[in-house]
């Protein structure tokens, strides 16, 4: 693709500026949802720095040339520290190359997309920022379940089930709302405490609670349950991260929606 969008022009220039960075959101896993924009960028890119949920396919629209640089994060095991991948960008960028910074779904939604750019900046490394569509919204689409709806939800927060501090201290009193919907990122191994704390600030335990894993992929999963029975649930399928946890009454409309699995048994 040798069109680049920007600032509402079409610019047609196969060579992107070299000593610059963009931060390119890869979406939830289905390449069909890349933006035209990161595809472009990814096809044209001098080297790409890309994280472990970047879906299959993706890298491969990269230049047979392009330097490809894995930087994956999962649960417990980092192929490199976050302060060596943001060194890594300043350094690869000071090379004079056109680099995208590859990360699944959104970058500014628990992408660490602002810490790196804050580097970037601090480093005098010129960047861009290039959204995609976030893990939240792919999977609720294509698990069959809106994440608001005016009979069910006026409002949905996505939240960390992992802080920096390998704590689950949220606000709990503000995530219990009814009428809400929440998602959980890196919510699995804390399950049970978040169900626990959901319930003890006011949400019933039959509220419809999902995970989905893999989202918009053919092997997509989604695993149907309640607030009461989730964290049995994930123990008995054995589940494993990276998934997300969906709570909230819109989750029950997975039987009348559920467009995307039906068409992958």
């Amino acid at each position: 693709m040798n069109d680049e969008y920007r600032t509402g022009r079409m610019i047609t220039n196969n060579q992107l500026p070299g000593g610059k960075v963009w931060l390119v959101g890869a979406g939830p896993g289905d390449p069909g949802l890349l933006t035209v924009k990161a595809a472009g960028l990814i096809a044209r890119a001098d080297a790409i720095v890309y994280d472990h949920l970047v879906g299959p396919g993706i890298i491969d629209q990269a230049r047979p040339d392009a330097r490809k640089v894995y930087a994956g994060k999962q649960a417990s095991r980092h192929s490199l520290p976050q302060e060596a991948i943001n060194r890594l960008l300043v350094d690869l960028a000071r090379e004079g190359l056109s680099v995208v910074r590859l990360k699944g779904g959104d970058p500014f939604i628990f992408g660490r997309g602002g810490e790196e750019l804050e580097t970037l900046a601090a480093s005098g490394i010129p960047f861009e920022v290039v959204p995609g569509v976030t893990a939240a919204a792919g999977c609720a689409a294509y698990g069959g379940f809106p994440l608001t709806h005016r009979e069910h939800a006026q409002g949905v927060t996505f939240v960390t089930g992992h802080l920096k501090d390998n704590t689950v201290d949220l606000d709990w009193p503000a995530l219990a709302r009814p009428g809400h919907t929440v998602v959980f990122y890196m919510g699995i191994s804390a399950a049970a405490e978040i169900c626990r704390q959901l319930i003890a600030h006011g949400l019933a335990a039959d509220t419809p609670a999902a995970v989905v894993r893999n989202g918009t992929l053919s092997s997509q999963e989604t695993l149907l349950a309640t607030l009461g029975t989730l964290p049995e649930a994930i123990a008995r399928s054995g589940i494993k991260p990276p998934a997300l946890i969906v709570v909230g009454s819109v989750v029950g409309l997975h039987a009348k929606l559920n467009w995307f699995e039906k068409a992958h048994p």
